[in-house]
């Protein structure tokens, strides 16, 4: 997608000033459909780093993970959504089962629509 979605692009500068993560969300990217809850970067980050530091042969990473004065923006508006508690929605299943962390460029994006979609396990 050539062209960024503005209201897209303005929900997640609203998550970004409100520190919130809580705004549920599910995007078509190519090869695959994230549901998930939005994240501020900075939030986002600090979960991706602690994950790794509680990893030996991760904890390394960790560091790339730390907060900078860029996050959330480039050019005044964010260019990435930061979803966490996020499923690749494949058939009737969620991978993973316990929702991960996705950081998905906003360009990409196809469509999207509020709200997180549920699967079945069975």
């Amino acid at each position: 997608m050539s062209n960024h979605d503005d209201l897209l692009v303005s929900i997640a500068e609203k998550v970004e000033s409100e520190r919130s993560n809580q705004m549920p969300l599910t995007v078509v990217v190519p090869g695959a459909v994230i549901t998930g809850r939005l994240a501020p970067e900075a939030v986002w980050k600090a979960r991706v780093a602690e994950v790794l530091r509680d990893s030996e042969r991760l904890k390394p990473f960790a560091e790339l993970f730390g907060p900078s004065e860029e996050d959330g923006r480039h050019g005044g508006r964010p260019t990435h959504l930061h979803l966490h508690v996020a499923r690749i929605l494949q058939g009737s299943y969620g991978l993973p089962d316990t929702g991960g962390m996705y950081r998905v460029a906003i360009g990409e994006v196809s469509s999207w629509t509020l709200g997180e979609l549920s699967y079945s396990d069975g």
